[in-house]
């Protein structure tokens, strides 16, 4: 007699199995035909910025080693999370990035309530690409050539002096509230809508210091802003003479930007593992190296797997920074 039950389950399994392999086919073919057309590369700040400065660089040599063009995009707005939630909407295919940064990355995932999105499951980590300090830099007409001279008037002036940044939320916001506490000084924050016009206000005075990202150093080279310290561990190579905040009396302070590039989640593995050699290709080319040197940034790469881990790990760490601060989104 027929088995009736184990032929039904027996043909489900063959079903099954076929249907995988020919998701894993199609994948395959997928990845083997990418990409075949535009690629567009979203960056979550305004023009002029450091990081559509940094993603301009990276497409163009990507565009060179996949013979199709990439084209930057921004989409500002909401400490990144317009341009996030963008991303993580978009059809899984590969043929839209995510230059995100980090710290505003994380920032964002613990400061934002009601997200369209989830920081970590959203998001198909593909690699890490450069790092970066930011850097306290005041207007030249402040009386402070160090950040003790800075602190010190915030004290002898408590809630008046103000600081710009590239908006709430962002990576410049979190790094100056860390110090602000850390220093136990009152001072106002000006958020702006990119690293750009933060800059412009600093420059015509409009505030009084700022964090600041690598855009900042030509201007400082030229002398119209005085760079006092940097976030990172050790010191810039860009700015040597420029001690860090640790060095400047807050023992273990270490906030540093890191910009990487995200797929929405469901990208094929075999689409995101060519996308990361092409990266990792083209982060490799003495040229691009030069030419993000010039722009401040240190060349970093990273697995698919070694981003994911330490997108969980800052996730987390800022999350309880944030809490700790007692921060919101204005």
């Amino acid at each position: 007699m027929l088995n009736w039950r184990g032929f039904v389950q027996g043909l489900l399994v063959a079903v099954g199995v076929g249907a995988s392999l020919c998701c894993a086919e199609s994948a395959r073919a997928q990845a083997l035909a990418y990409p075949n057309r535009v690629v567009r590369l979203i960056v979550p700040f305004a023009p002029g910025g450091s990081a559509e400065a940094q993603a301009r660089v990276l497409g163009q040599k990507l565009a060179e080693i996949w013979g199709q063009p990439v084209i930057v995009e921004g989409k500002p707005g909401a400490g990144t999370t317009v341009g996030a939630a963008f991303v993580a909407k978009s059809p899984p295919d590969g043929y839209t990035l995510f230059m995100a940064y980090m710290l505003s990355h994380s920032v964002t995932a613990n400061l934002y309530r009601n997200l369209p999105y989830d920081p970590i499951k959203s998001f198909a980590p593909i690699s890490n690409v450069v790092t970066q300090p930011f850097i306290v830099a005041v207007h030249p007409g402040l009386a402070a050539n160090s950040l003790k001279d800075l602190i010190d008037l915030a004290r002898a002036r408590p809630g008046m002096l103000t600081y710009s940044t590239s908006g709430t939320g962002a990576g410049p916001h979190l790094a100056a509230e860390i110090f602000r506490s850390q220093a136990g000084i009152q001072v106002v924050h000006v958020p702006f809508k990119g690293s750009s016009p933060a800059l412009v206000a600093l420059i015509g005075a409009q505030v009084d210091f700022s964090f600041q990202d690598a855009t900042a150093l030509t201007n400082i080279q030229a002398g119209k802003l005085r760079a006092l310290a940097v976030s990172t561990a050790k010191r810039w190579s860009q700015l040597p003479s420029v001690p860090t905040i640790a060095e400047s009396g807050f023992p273990g302070y270490d906030v540093t930007s890191a910009g990487m590039l995200l797929a929405p989640a469901g990208t094929p593995r075999e689409i995101v593992l060519q996308v990361n050699a092409a990266v990792q290709k083209a982060i490799a080319a003495p040229d691009l190296r030069e030419r993000l040197a010039a722009q401040g940034f240190d060349v970093e790469g990273s697995t698919p797997e070694e981003l994911g881990n330490r997108m969980s790990a800052e996730i987390a760490r800022y999350g309880k920074v944030i809490r700790e601060l007692g921060l919101s989104a204005e």
